[in-house]
């Protein structure tokens, strides 16, 4: 668990890293660089969980051997099924990755949410949603690798 107490924010307990892929881990179905790296630093600390269209095919591939679920949304609409996915794991215990308009609900309702304004850009009304703006995935997963980087930002 990752464990943060921020002035004017409340205190975050997270158990669970929710991330989207295509947009945040991944780019045209290929994972990042350097990303598989940093989910397996990561899932010391946290249980990570991948929410995906899976719309190109590949993130069962591009995931394999590291240590995360995966689970592919098949509702639709596709927002409502991430929501449903974070709110059984506890929404007051998830810190939400995405950059799509999918990620707006789970961003909005988890313990904390961070949109990713990438390659692929990202959605202004998940962009709204979301407690903090982080221009590539490594600069999200960083926060989390060194969580007191997180006080400076949402500090009031």
């Amino acid at each position: 668990m990752i464990s943060l107490d921020i002035p004017g924010f409340g205190k975050l307990e997270i158990e669970h890293l929710v991330l989207d892929y295509n947009g945040t881990l991944a780019l045209d179905g290929s994972l990042l660089p350097g990303v598989g790296k940093l989910l397996k630093e990561l899932a010391e600390d946290v249980n990570i969980h991948v929410l995906t269209a899976d719309t190109l095919g590949q993130c069962e591939d591009e995931l394999s051997g590291l240590p995360v679920t995966i689970h592919i949304i098949s509702g639709s609409p596709e927002d409502r099924s991430k929501l449903e996915y974070v709110n059984s794991l506890g929404m007051d215990k998830c810190a939400c990755v995405g950059n799509g308009r999918n990620d707006m609900l789970m961003l909005r309702h988890s313990a904390l949410g961070i949109i990713i304004s990438g390659s692929e850009c990202m959605s202004m009304s998940a962009a709204r949603a979301a407690d903090l703006v982080a221009t590539d995935i490594t600069g999200a997963l960083g926060l989390f690798t060194h969580p007191v980087r997180m006080l400076a930002t949402l500090r009031n």
